[in-house]
């Protein structure tokens, strides 16, 4: 039985899930493909956090080019986070001629067309379902299921921390500063909350479904992007009056003219609209096709086994284009 081989870049809390979600359903994985998966190599430099998974220590390595550059890794996840040093070591793993599966919607959106041509010219696959919604399986199904549409519209809510903020304060009646402390003592949000507070996670999201959606590159720095940090409870108040919830919105729409609209912002939400009633933590894109009409995805936009879920089914989906 072939043996499908991964180098890992990054044992974080989104590495951590991956290494455990391959653990908890090795079974119905390896049956799937009738191959084994193993992680053989992970680069990371902290080795003795207690991340409540036995890791052999001989897979640990502080040199990526011992991922790189060994001819029995097929495929390389990168877990590590940012712009930088993720997006060069993604060049370099294709470049080597690996498959690379991310889950870094801030490398994507940034160098999007960069890693696309890049994977083209080498020759491998290149995946990151679980960049945008985390356990949702949103890109897969618009370049897949529904890759007949032409795509009209999308509304979502793609950040869980503003999310979950925005319903403590529309339920709970609490100001701003007490629900990011509630958010951050939960462990939705950072101790530094401003990619995810000011709208730079959901415009980084936003890059790349407009891209997929509309074949159209707007650099996230481009978008309009305004986020929560002024939102008070008069606000949440005043739109609940005209029966509306604020939601943090990212939204693009392609125009009669072939223009596209595109913003991220906080916005008033119909009560009896299906985004009106996505709460907490959780995440939601409406989608709207010229033929499918409306959908909408729904599910748990982040965590560690959520987006190891996502991680992973791109892994078996490039397991079973290479096997």
């Amino acid at each position: 039985m072939k043996t499908i081989k991964i180098g890992l870049l990054g044992l974080g809390n989104i590495g951590t899930g991956t290494y455990k979600t391959l653990e908890m359903n090795r079974d119905e994985i390896e049956s799937t493909l009738n191959s084994k998966v193993e992680i053989v190599k992970i680069l990371e430099r902290d080795t003795e956090r207690d991340r409540g998974i036995a890791v052999p220590k001989e897979k640990f390595t502080s040199d990526p080019d011992e991922i790189f550059k060994d001819p029995e890794i097929d495929i390389v996840i990168e877990l590590l986070g940012g712009i930088e040093p993720a997006t060069s070591f993604i060049l370099k793993a294709m470049e080597n001629g690996k498959h690379v599966v991310t889950a870094n919607k801030a490398a994507i959106a940034a160098n999007y067309h960069k890693l696309m041509e890049t994977a083209q010219a080498n020759n491998v696959l290149f995946r990151f379902e679980a960049s945008v919604g985390g356990g949702i399986p949103i890109l897969g199904t618009l370049t897949g299921p529904l890759r007949a549409n032409k795509f009209e519209e999308v509304l979502g809510i793609l950040n869980g921390t503003t999310n979950y903020i925005l319903t403590m304060m529309t339920k709970e009646g609490v100001d701003y500063d007490t629900a990011l402390k509630d958010a951050q003592a939960q462990g939705f949000a950072e101790a530094d909350p401003t990619a995810d507070v000011e709208g730079i996670d959901a415009a980084n999201k936003l890059t790349i479904l407009m891209a997929l959606m509309f074949d159209k590159y707007v650099a996230p720095e481009d978008i309009p992007t305004t986020g929560i940090t002024q939102i008070t409870k008069e606000k949440i108040e005043e739109a609940r009056a005209n029966n509306c919830k604020i939601k943090l919105i990212a939204h693009a729409k392609k125009l009669e003219n072939g223009e596209i609209e595109y913003e991220v912002r906080p916005m008033h939400i119909s009560e009896t609209h299906p985004l009106a009633n996505i709460n907490k933590e959780f995440n939601a894109v409406f989608v709207k096709g010229n033929a499918v009409d409306d959908l909408m995805f729904y599910g748990k936009g982040a965590g560690p086994l959520p987006t190891g879920s996502a991680v992973l089914g791109d892994v078996i989906d490039i397991a079973k284009t290479i096997l």
